[in-house]
């Protein structure tokens, strides 16, 4: 697949980690994503339609579990540049000592799960031109859909 093309939710990024891949050094869902997002971000290459829910959704969600401000994380991001054994240093200084990893990881992967979440994952899934699929579970699956993880 190509890095980027246009699907139905505008621009789509390929080469974004999925929600399920765990930090490395924390464990913490998401947390890869966010970061290449906020690495496109600085270079001014994260397309519009991934504009809209930068430092919003499960950005914002998984920075209120830790307490944090997104802007924070784009700092170190920025200030580590490739460096990832530095980053790991900043991540480590910014966030709290107390992870809470398995309640992050659990959330994220409810997320949807709710009655309200159902009734929102069902009107993301007829936009997505997928009302008819009951194997996408979470807005984490709706992702991994949209940037054909899953078939």
């Amino acid at each position: 697949m190509k890095p980027s093309e246009n699907g139905p939710t505008g621009v789509i990024c390929y080469d974004l980690p999925s929600p399920y891949l765990p930090h490395a050094s924390t464990g913490l869902l998401h947390l890869p994503r966010f970061i290449a997002k906020i690495r496109k971000h600085l270079r001014g290459e994260l397309p519009a339609s991934y504009q809209r829910n930068f430092c919003r959704g499960f950005d914002r969600f998984l920075c209120l579990h830790l307490g944090i401000d997104p802007q924070d994380v784009m700092d170190a991001v920025e200030e580590a540049g490739a460096d990832e054994e530095r980053l790991d240093r900043k991540l480590r200084e910014l966030f709290p000592e107390d992870l809470r990893v398995h309640e992050w990881n659990r959330e994220l992967v409810q997320k949807g799960m709710s009655e309200m979440g159902r009734e929102a994952l069902r009107k993301a899934k007829e936009q997505m031109g997928a009302g008819q699929r009951e194997d996408l579970l979470s807005f984490a699956d709706m992702i991994e859909f949209d940037e054909g993880r899953i078939s």
